[in-house]
């Protein structure tokens, strides 16, 4: 086990506010159950000039998914035992329905309600009340994928897991948490708040950059389990403490929460209960990351190394590459990609449709001869060796017979893409009639597509209310994009994949991204 390297470690720390410029924020390193780094820099709120603080209290979003899970081990040790309340909430739902371990893993097959409330007529900034996720949520009638085959990310299994245990303990789900995990842990300031819009202490999400200026996010969702543990830095540096210590007991809470876990086929998944395992340099870590307008958090455990990071933004900068820059300072590895061969990574380049799964990738060229593959709402560097593959720390790209392979076996994914060529013009696709009013069975909703003057919009309009317009814009032919880039939650669901076809002899449209796939409307 190699020392931290104390002197790159400390430039790192003392970098962080250049390298992911924001209001403030502050970060904690835990070695050997011992904080290392305690640090906090710039402001907690501009209005009132108060800093940020290893004490200051930050919503620590979805990173409270693992003390929810921990929770549900604690009231429940055999998790199945809520499998019924579960299927309860979901009284449409025909076919196989999720176990509870199916939602903790992330293995439902559940499209994620803050995605699906976008479709549902719901306005970025808008109200989110509990009734709203129990009617969004119950009216389910399909998955996007069978239970147990794939990963996809869904807040709502989260949320599911909270009510089952209310309905279970006949007590609120925050004071579950905080009796079972939090307090015991040493967590000493955290709380739980459901209500975004009534964040303990003065501290301030920010939205912008250095560029445009930064303003205080605005949020007034309500979230249970996927969400809502608020904390300091110096209540994880707790966190992190808790699990150095109880390292060694195979009952401890952390230690079942980062039991391995497989998909129905017996093949290795990389989330469960709430934790996300992930393998860099070599060394195995655990842990999650934290979003919603105006903030982002991460922590992760390397248990081999007996290492933790953890850091928080009250700003919108890569908070999980930060925690990657100080591991790899700390551990003295390279933060680059590895070396990547422009000329191959040409055969890469462009738009490719995966019909599978219903998105489009798209693949673009870096200077240092990397590409950048957008896929899953974010952008994943990949490098092209000499073998022609291209390799991610997530995804593998290999072209094969025209098309091209993708490989994301932590989600289970293994599919073909074909080539998707620009549309030009009328003749070229661009000129479909799509400007219609469709309806989706499924979320009981419309989207309204309009053509105003050569620029296409849509619109939602459902249970949630009458949506903003969204910009759209042709990708190919039968197929276009419409741009979602700022929802109720965090991160947004991008750019939605819309995808032409025909359904009882009318138009229908499927509508994707990674949260949430295949959702069908059909034209009125």
């Amino acid at each position: 086990m190699r020392a931290v390297d104390a002197n790159a470690l400390d430039r790192a720390v003392e970098g962080l506010p250049r390298r992911y410029p924001g209001p403030g924020g502050a970060v904690a390193l835990v070695k050997d159950g011992e904080p290392i780094v305690r640090h906090a820099w710039g402001f907690a709120n501009l209005e009132t000039r108060s800093p940020y603080t290893a004490k200051t209290i930050a919503p620590i979003c979805s990173i409270s998914k693992q003390f929810t899970c921990a929770t549900l081990l604690e009231v429940v040790p055999d998790p199945s035992a809520l499998d019924a309340a579960i299927g309860a909430q979901l009284p449409r739902l025909k076919g196989a329905r999720p176990t509870t371990l199916d939602l903790a893993n992330n293995q439902s097959g559940l499209r994620d309600y803050w995605a699906l409330a976008m479709l549902s007529g719901a306005m970025p900034e808008g109200d989110f009340r509990p009734e709203d996720s129990a009617r969004l949520i119950g009216q389910t009638r399909s998955l996007h994928f069978a239970p147990g085959t794939r990963y996809s990310y869904s807040n709502g299994n989260f949320r599911m897991l909270a009510v089952a245990l209310e309905e279970r303990t006949s007590k609120d789900f925050g004071d579950l948490v905080t009796e079972r995990v939090v307090r015991p842990a040493g967590l000493e300031t955290a709380v739980f708040m459901p209500e975004t819009g009534q964040l303990p202490g003065d501290a301030v999400g920010y939205e912008g950059t250095l560029a445009t200026g930064w303003r205080p996010g605005i949020n007034r969702i309500h979230w249970k389990g996927d969400a809502g543990i608020c904390a300091s830095i110096d209540d994880l540096i707790a966190w992190e403490r808790f699990i150095d210590r109880t390292r060694d007991n195979v009952g401890g809470i952390y230690q079942r929460l980062s039991r391995p876990v497989s998909f129905r086929d017996g093949s290795p998944a990389y989330y469960g209960l709430g934790l996300a395992r992930k393998t860099r340099w070599g060394r195995f870590m655990t842990g999650h990351g934290g979003a919603i307008r105006g903030w982002r958090l991460q922590r992760f455990w390397l248990p081999q190394e007996r290492l933790s990071v953890a850091i928080a933004f009250n700003h919108e900068s890569d908070s999980q590459d930060a925690a990657m820059h100080l591991l790899a300072a700390a551990l003295g590895e390279s933060f680059a990609p590895e070396p990547s061969d422009p000329a191959l990574a040409k055969r890469y380049l462009g738009q490719w449709l995966d019909e599978e799964i219903g998105l489009l990738l798209d693949v673009a060229a870096n200077p240092d001869g990397t590409i950048s593959a957008s896929y899953d709402g974010g952008a994943e560097i990949l490098s092209v060796g000499s073998d022609g593959l291209a390799r991610g720390l997530d995804m593998t790209l290999s072209r094969e017979a025209g098309a091209l392979r993708i490989e994301r076996p932590r989600d289970a994914i293994h599919t073909l893409a074909r080539p998707l060529a620009q549309c030009y013009g009328k003749g070229g696709g661009c000129d479909e009639a799509i400007d219609a009013i469709y309806r989706s069975d499924e979320l009981e909703s419309q989207l309204e597509i309009v053509n105003a003057g050569g620029n296409w919009f849509g619109g939602f309009c459902g249970m949630l209310g009458r949506g903003p317009l969204f910009p759209m814009a042709p990708a190919g032919r039968g197929v276009w994009r419409l741009a979602c880039h700022r929802s109720l939650d965090a991160p947004p669901p991008g750019d939605w994949t819309i995808r032409v076809s025909s359904l009882e002899g009318a138009q229908a449209l499927s509508i994707g991204c990674w949260l949430a796939r295949d959702v069908v409307f059909k034209k009125q």
